[in-house]
């Protein structure tokens, strides 16, 4: 379902049919706007779970700088160490003691096999929302932001190694709901609390 006019009777026949979520994934490639939209599901009482959160523990932990360089490399070493399911693995005790409390938006599914981890586990409980944005707007956004900011050759071989390595395409492309995401904060954060609407 894209969200950009959006039915009122489209929006009733989804209240009928979502009632059980309990785990929604935010995807999308980088700079699409994914930590937005989880921020808005954080602001409805979602627990927010980053992926990317483990990444940043890792360089720490193995005495290495911030850098693109390093957030590749440590994801590839993840990965190498628990499978291409890695973040889905380790994140998983983290969303079980979420969901003990409240329902859990996770920020940052990367790789189709993450998602079949999580769709085999949560099943009709798991919703993926994608954001998408031209990349054009991506790479200007990842430019400019003032932090983690990319040059334009990171972010283009960061797009290739996410679509020709860990198939991040694959739950972009299965996505329940996508949200375009080509003009302004403001509109971004209406279509995804019209989601939050919809999967309460």
């Amino acid at each position: 379902m894209i969200i950009n006019n959006f039915s009122p009777l489209l929006f009733a026949w989804c209240l009928l049919i979502m009632k059980s979520m309990k785990v929604v994934s935010i995807v999308g490639m980088t700079g699409a706007g994914k930590s937005e939209v989880s921020r808005v599901f954080e602001e409805k009482g979602f627990t927010r779970i980053r992926f990317g959160d483990l990444t940043d523990e890792e360089i720490k932990k193995r005495g290495l700088k911030p850098s693109e360089e390093n957030e590749r490399l440590v994801r590839e070493l993840l990965r190498q160490e628990h499978g291409a399911a890695a973040y889905a693995k380790l994140n998983q005790p983290r969303i079980e003691q979420a969901l003990k409390s409240s329902d859990v938006v996770i920020d940052g599914l990367y790789s189709w096999e993450e998602y079949t981890y999580l769709k085999a586990r949560y099943r009709a409980e798991l919703y993926l929302v994608a954001v998408w944005s031209s990349p054009k707007t991506r790479y200007a956004r990842l430019t400019a932001r003032s932090s983690r900011r990319l040059t334009l050759e990171e972010a283009t071989g960061r797009d290739r190694a996410e679509i020709e390595n860990i198939a991040k395409g694959g739950p972009i492309a299965m996505a329940d709901f996508t949200i375009i995401n080509e003009s302004s904060l403001e509109n971004l954060r209406r279509k995804a609390e019209r989601i939050v609407s919809v999967l309460r």
